[in-house]
C-alpha cells in the first residue's frame, strides 16, 4: 500500500514570541514494513536532520527573531508492507522495559494486566490485554491532557488514543516485556478519523510487534510510523519551547489517502 500524507501545522500567539525551538519528528525512516518514496518538510528556514537516541529522524528548528505565527509542513509518499507483522532492530529493547511518569503502573494497571495475561508473556495474551483495555477505557476526546498519566486515565476508564498507549505501555512492562509508544498515522477511509495517530510495540520474540489499542489492530497494515519512544514526550511529532507569545492556538491539518501504485513495465 502507497500513502500519500500532507500534515500542516500552524501555531498563532497573541503576543509576539521572543523566541522559540521546535523539537520536529516529523520524518519517517526505512524500515522492514516501510519504504519512503519521498518526503518533504516546509519550515520557515532550512534545518539539517539529526538522529535522537531513539533512532528517529529529528530537526530542531530555532526561531530567535520575534514572530507571532509558526508553520510547520510535511508531505510525501511511503509504501506499507501490509502483510509484515513484525520488525527487527539491532538495538537493544530492554531500555524500553523503563517506566516514565506518564507510563508508571499504579496497582490497578498492574492487576489489570495480571488479571488479562496470567502467566502468558506471549502475543496472544498482550492482544488479550489490547481488547480489554479498549473495552475499559471508552475513546473519549477533551478528558484527558497531554501530561495525563497512564494511571489517571485508566481511573478515569477514557481518554484518546495518547492515554490508550501509556495504558498498554504501563501494563507490558509491569509484566516484563519491553514496550515503545509510536507515533504516526493512520490511514482509513472515514474522513472524520482523526489521521495523527499512536500506538504501542512489544518486544517478543526478538521483534516488534504493534498494538493499535483504540482500533484493535494487531497488524500495522495501515501504519505509517514517525517515531518511537518511552512515551509521548519521546516520540511526539512536534514538541516545543517558546518566550513570550501570551495565548496560543494551535491548528493541524493531516490528509493520509492510498495512491495506487503504477507499474511501468519495459518492452
Amino acid at each position: 500500500m502507497r500513502l500519500s500524507l500532507s500534515h500542516e501545522t500552524t501555531y498563532h500567539y497573541e503576543d509576539q514570541v521572543r523566541a522559540s525551538i521546535q523539537y520536529l519528528r516529523l520524518t519517517p525512516h526505512d524500515s522492514e514494513r516501510q519504504h519512503v518514496i519521498s518526503w518533504k518538510l516546509d519550515l520557515p528556514r532550512p534545518v539539517r536532520a539529526q538522529i535522537d537516541p531513539f533512532g528517529n529522524i529529528l530537526h530542531v528548528l530555532t526561531l530567535d527573531e520575534p514572530h507571532d505565527a509558526i508553520i510547520i509542513g510535511a508531505r510525501g509518499q511511503v509504501d506499507i508492507d501490509e502483510l509484515r507483522e513484525a520488525e527487527h532492530e539491532s538495538q537493544s529493547a530492554f531500555p524500553f522495559l523503563r517506566s516514565t511518569r506518564l507510563t508508571e503502573p499504579d496497582e490497578a494497571l498492574r492487576s489489570f494486566a495480571e488479571q488479562h495475561c496470567r502467566q502468558r508473556r506471549d502475543r496472544s495474551a498482550l492482544i488479550d490485554l489490547m481488547h480489554a483495555l479498549n473495552q475499559t477505557m471508552v475513546y473519549t476526546p477533551g478528558v484527558t491532557a497531554i501530561d495525563t498519566s497512564a494511571a489517571e486515565a485508566f481511573a478515569g476508564q477514557a481518554g484518546v488514543c495518547q492515554d490508550h498507549t501509556h495504558a498498554f505501555l504501563a501494563c507490558a512492562r509491569s509484566l516484563g516485556i519491553p514496550a515503545r509508544y509510536v507515533s504516526g498515522y493512520l490511514y482509513t477511509e472515514d474522513s472524520t478519523h482523526l489521521a495523527s495517530h499512536a500506538w504501542a510495540e512489544a518486544w517478543l520474540d526478538d521483534a516488534w510487534y504493534s498494538f493499535d489499542v483504540t482500533n484493535q489492530l494487531a497488524r500495522p497494515e495501515r501504519h505509517l510510523k514517525l517515531a518511537v519512544g518511552l512515551d509521548y514526550l519521546d516520540a511526539c511529532p512536534v514538541r516545543g519551547m517558546r518566550r513570550g507569545g501570551g495565548h496560543e492556538q494551535m491548528h493541524a491539518k493531516v490528509y493520509v489517502a492510498q495512491t495506487p501504485v503504477i507499474s511501468v513495465h519495459q518492452q
